[in-house]
């Protein structure tokens, strides 16, 4: 085993103390374990090489959605500006601060991945309505 040093910031190696405790092993294995779990994640990459410009990001319930890359924006955002409420591309790109050719990357990438997207707008419009009552 290699020896790496770690600058972490405080609250950070704080926080990262507690959930260690809470699981009852040293600093180190917790950090040894987030690490190993975050590689073993980016090692299961499920990019689609024909959409260099969109990523795929794990959300709280692990579940891998769309994004386009370097930024926070959800492909599946831009198609419901796009789609339902009628925005043409110039103007969710401007909205978004976004060269045309992102937002048209993403509304691609809805066309080739449609049942995936259109699966998480229809979990989204679920929940919605649901906090709604």
């Amino acid at each position: 085993m290699s020896r790496y040093a770690l600058n972490l910031p405080a609250r950070l190696k704080q926080e990262a103390e507690d959930w260690a405790r809470s699981q009852g092993v040293s600093l180190n294995q917790f950090i040894l374990w987030a690490v190993a779990e975050k590689v073993g994640m980016l090692s299961q990459i499920l990019d689609d090489p024909s959409f260099p410009g969109i990523t795929y990001r794990r959300g709280a319930a692990g579940r891998p959605t769309p994004y386009l890359r370097g930024t926070g924006i959800r492909v599946q955002t831009l198609v419901a500006e796009t789609r339902r409420w009628q925005q043409d591309v110039r103007r969710a790109a401007s909205e978004h601060d976004l060269p045309e050719t992102r937002v048209r990357e993403a509304l691609n990438f809805y066309e080739a991945h449609r049942s995936e997207v259109d699966a998480a707008l229809q979990e989204e419009q679920t929940l919605e309505a649901v906090r709604e009552r």
